[in-house]
Order: C-alpha cells, then sequence, then structure tokens
C-alpha cells in the first residue's frame, strides 16, 4: 500500500470518527415517538435522531443562502417575481388531481 493510500485512509477514518457527544432531555413521550420512528426505520436511536437533527439543519442552512446578482440580472430577476409565467395547462391538470397518499 503506498504512502498516499494510507494516508488517505486515515483521513476516512478520522472524518467518520464519532468522538464528540451531545446530550439532550426529552420529556418520556418525546422519547417513546422518536423511539417507535427509529425502530421503523431499522435505525438506533441516536442514528434516527442524528440523521433527523442534520437534514433539519442543513434545509435550515440551505434556507439562509445568499446570492448576489448584477445589477441586470438583478432586474431580471425582481421582473420575474413580479409577474411570474402563468400555468401551463398539463400544470393545472396535475393540480388538479388527487394526491397519491389521499387516495
Amino acid at each position: 500500500m503506498t504512502r498516499s493510500v494510507r494516508a488517505e485512509n486515515r483521513r476516512a477514518r478520522a472524518a467518520s470518527r464519532k468522538d464528540d457527544v451531545i446530550q439532550l432531555r426529552a420529556s418520556a413521550e418525546t422519547k417513546a415517538i422518536l423511539h417507535r420512528a427509529a425502530v421503523l426505520r431499522g435505525q438506533t436511536l441516536s442514528d434516527f435522531m442524528l440523521d433527523s437533527a442534520r437534514r433539519q439543519a442543513e434545509e435550515t442552512i440551505l434556507d439562509q443562502r445568499t446570492f448576489f446578482l448584477d445589477p441586470k440580472a438583478h432586474d431580471k430577476f425582481l421582473a420575474m417575481l413580479d409577474s411570474p409565467a402563468k400555468p401551463s395547462r398539463e400544470l393545472r391538470a396535475r393540480m388538479k388531481r388527487s394526491r397519491f397518499s389521499d387516495r
């Protein structure tokens, strides 16, 4: 095994190591709900909570993402917001259909 491969393997192991601790207090009811959901997903309670919290954190961060436009692009963006495109016939038809979960 080459030196660069060994170094890469060490970096990968260090990145995936779980050595930080997060402590939470929850009501018995909340813990029961979380545990039930974890079991349904085939995960430990800790893994379920970490996965769920991470997804929520990433979504929150993405919602706050800032982007910058040059003046011309900014004006075009504002114009698009002020007068959105009319929904197509196909989109209107799809919006009238019942959701799969409602069937």
